[in-house]
């Protein structure tokens, strides 16, 4: 089992409170039942979660609208985890709908797992949604600045010369001062 799956099921473990189905939604091999949960009207969060996860890292696609929910959710651990599924699922609609999260400006509290996951990715939207997001958030009293850091991180691992207009903007935030020096490094410089 890997770390990923571990944590999942300990935290999962804990909110079924010993509900029957838990130990079922574990050990079943059948992506078949899996992807019949997420569908079925009653089912509890941990347990949609779950399938969700185990049929995104296995690449079953029906999991896709599932995961894109949780990578959204208020909740860290499940967005990391929906993040980690969706980096395994191949569905070649991931990137888009991971930049418009992070882009999505209603719903910026929850971005730091969508911009990872496009770093992660390296799709074509990962750059321009990274750059869209980095600049709204350097605003003087941005409270976002784990998404901005993000960002700018994220932007230096991708290696693009697009992003060294926003990473020099980003100098001058104290904030993200560090991590844009590095970033910058990381990328070629124009002939």
């Amino acid at each position: 089992m890997d770390e990923e799956l571990r944590s999942l099921t300990e935290r999962v473990r804990s909110e079924s409170g010993g509900a029957a189905g838990y130990e079922r939604l574990v050990t079943t091999e059948s992506t078949d039942e899996l992807a019949a949960l997420l569908t079925e009207p009653g089912q509890p969060l941990w347990a949609r979660e779950l399938a969700a996860f185990r049929l995104g890292v296995a690449g079953d696609r029906r999991a896709f609208e599932s995961l894109v929910l949780l990578l959204n959710h208020r909740d860290p651990p499940r967005c990391a985890s929906a993040a980690y599924a969706l980096a395994r699922l191949g569905d070649p609609r991931t990137a888009r709908a991971a930049a418009a999260l992070a882009t999505n400006e209603l719903r910026v509290a929850y971005a730091l797992h969508p911009v990872r996951l496009l770093v992660e990715l390296r799709a074509p939207e990962a750059v321009p949604a990274l750059i869209t997001t980095l600049r709204r958030r350097l605003g003087p009293h941005d409270p976002y600045r784990r998404v901005a850091l993000a960002c700018v991180d994220g932007l230096g691992a991708l290696g693009d010369v697009r992003a060294r207009t926003v990473l020099n903007e980003a100098l001058a935030h104290p904030k993200l001062a560090e991590a844009a020096v590095r970033a910058l490094a990381r990328i070629p410089r124009q002939r």
